[in-house]
């Protein structure tokens, strides 16, 4: 049910409160125009959440480059959190993972033929992926968690609300997981209540529109998380892959799902509904794994005994495994990935698809030229 991850610290108000003066602040120089939002001549999409934690980003970050990349060129701008490197990188296909981030690289292997680029300044980001030396043909850029990132005005913001922990149950950091207060969601043009169960009741979908309370000028959809077969770690890096579906998990196999995510609470209750041998080594969001959490997961799963077992971690934990110096053979033999995906619920895949490609179609550079010419003829 929603709210079931909904933590608050109540003795961490007073410091929420102080939290939520300069945030508040910060907003209205914004809306006040005091602080600049820039707008740019190539369509933009900002996929964010005004909360601290894994609300699927990712996933639907790959769902819309793969409704977009088979008619515009896509570009994907991230800040490239816990990267060593500093400023604009656009990234190549030799690209290492410490130089853009786990995510960007994830989605630089997923989709090779598309710009990935990293910088913690939007602004200059999106200009560099302008400029057609460096980036030729941009057509659409997606904003990779930048909804707070307002110097950069998109055309679309897409909104991203975890269905296990709704924005209006939560309060400001650090009591809470709120980087904005709730009404911070105005801004947003569609909002998607992520991470919902698949069998969600009509009356589920009516409590939930009513309760995130949206303008009439916002669209509200619903998805879910969904699994492609277990990958292989040691495919990443170039062998031949030897899949298996979930399906094919048996009651009696050992799992330790090895996970560096933020929220890895729903991926675990998945697993449990196809094997009740689940053990955890759960570390902190983007986490660099050492020598010393090898050598842990080594010893947890060998003393999971004999029998069948196998280690599941995330595509985005994958990135920081792959190339670890500290996996033994043995131990990478045993690690598979487990891709997530989303999917739309209430059968809105057709609606929300229709409305993001209009989108794009209408404001690309080609279609604006075209306007501009057919004004200058008038």
């Amino acid at each position: 049910m929603e709210g079931d991850l909904i933590k608050i610290n109540k003795w961490l108000y007073p410091f929420s409160f102080l939290y939520g003066m300069g945030v508040n602040l910060r907003n209205q120089l914004f809306d006040w125009g005091l602080l600049p939002s820039r707008s740019y001549d190539v369509p933009i999409i900002c996929i964010g959440n005004i909360t601290v934690g894994g609300t699927g980003k990712t996933p639907h970050t790959e769902y819309l480059i793969k409704l977009l990349q088979k008619n515009f060129q896509v570009a994907v701008l991230s800040r490239g959190y816990k990267r060593k490197s500093r400023g604009f990188v656009l990234a190549t296909s030799k690209t290492p993972m410490t130089e853009i981030g786990d995510e960007p690289y994830q989605m630089k292997q997923k989709f090779p033929h598309i710009y990935v680029a990293v910088d913690a300044d939007r602004c200059n980001g999106v200009e560099q992926l302008c400029a057609p030396h460096i980036s030729p043909e941009v057509e659409v850029i997606l904003l990779d968690d930048a909804y707070q990132h307002r110097y950069v005005k998109p055309g679309i913001n897409i909104l991203l609300v975890d269905y296990h922990r709704m924005i209006g149950e939560d309060v400001l950091l650090p009591a809470g997981r709120l980087r904005e207060p709730e009404r911070g969601k105005s801004r947003a043009n569609i909002v998607i209540v992520t991470k919902c169960p698949p069998n969600m009741k009509p009356m589920d979908y009516r409590i939930i529109n009513k309760q995130m309370e949206l303008y009439p000028y916002q669209k509200l959809y619903f998805s879910t998380l969904t699994y492609d077969e277990l990958t292989p770690l040691n495919h990443a890096i170039g062998e031949s892959p030897s899949t298996r579906p979930l399906s094919s998990l048996e009651k009696d196999e050992k799992v330790l799902l090895l996970t560096g995510i933020a929220s890895p609470k729903q991926l675990l209750q998945d697993l449990e509904q196809y094997t009740s041998h689940i053990e955890t080594a759960t570390y902190p969001d983007h986490h660099a794994f050492t020598a010393k959490d090898i050598a842990h997961v080594k010893r947890q799963f060998e003393q999971m005994g004999e029998g069948k077992k196998l280690i599941i971690t995330t595509e985005k934990d994958a990135t920081r495994l792959v190339n670890n110096p500290h996996l033994d053979e043995t131990l990478r033999n045993s690690i598979y990935i487990l891709p997530v995906k989303i999917e739309f619920l209430q059968e809105q895949q057709e609606s929300f698809n229709e409305n993001i490609i209009s989108y794009v179609r209408a404001n690309s550079r080609n279609s604006i030229l075209h306007k501009g010419k057919n004004a200058h003829h008038s």
